[in-house]
């Protein structure tokens, strides 16, 4: 997502609006939405979010910008699919969900570093392209720790019983991190993964 949205000049801006739609990946589907409350209803984390995903599309669809890049909705969603499946209109939730989310980062509404959700796809992104998956002791490490020493070591603490219980039942190795072999195929696919990508946010 390269573009930059529009800058409110009100509360209610619906140039807002209409850039969601051409930018966002699904915004084109938002103005399918019937203000059923199917998605939110579904969302087995809507009592963590601020705002549900009905009431940001309302919120959306009236331009209330800042009011929506603020809310915490986009990093509690953990894409379980059920808004996206259930949806009677087939608006894909979900991605708009996580559009969103992107540009509030993008933009400044939102601080990465403080966005849990960011932080552990950093540290889960790291392990893939280091070693072909995902190793059960460097990714929550680094997750831990990305919040900061001392928090990595509450959270580290907190969870040492689950980890000495993975241990035991042989879920999580001690010893060098496993690596998948081709890890040079791999990274091609990657690598072309990440410039679809780019092509796509950037309208190509």
């Amino acid at each position: 997502m390269n573009a930059v949205s529009p800058t409110p000049t009100k509360k209610y801006d619906l140039s807002f609006a209409r850039w969601v739609r051409d930018n966002i990946d699904g915004g084109d589907r938002m103005n399918m939405c019937m203000q059923c409350g199917v998605c939110s209803g579904s969302c087995p984390l809507s009592d963590q979010m601020d705002l549900g995903p009905r009431k940001i599309f309302m919120m959306v669809r009236a331009g209330m910008k800042e009011a929506v890049l603020k809310s915490n909705s986009f990093f509690q969603c953990v894409s379980c699919y059920n808004c996206v499946v259930r949806c009677p209109r087939e608006v894909p939730v979900k991605y708009i969900l996580h559009g969103l989310g992107r540009l509030a980062i993008q933009e400044g509404y939102q601080d990465k570093k403080d966005v849990a959700n960011a932080r552990f796809a950093d540290a889960f992104w790291w392990s893939v392209t280091t070693f072909g998956k995902t190793d059960e002791r460097l990714v929550p490490t680094l997750y831990f720790f990305s919040a900061g020493f001392v928090e990595g070591i509450k959270k580290s603490l907190a969870n040492l019983k689950i980890a000495l219980g993975m241990l035991k039942t042989k879920r999580m190795h001690i010893g060098m991190p496993h690596k998948t072999k081709n890890r040079g195929e791999l990274k091609a696919i990657l690598e072309k993964a990440v410039e679809i990508q780019a092509r796509h946010e950037g309208g190509a």
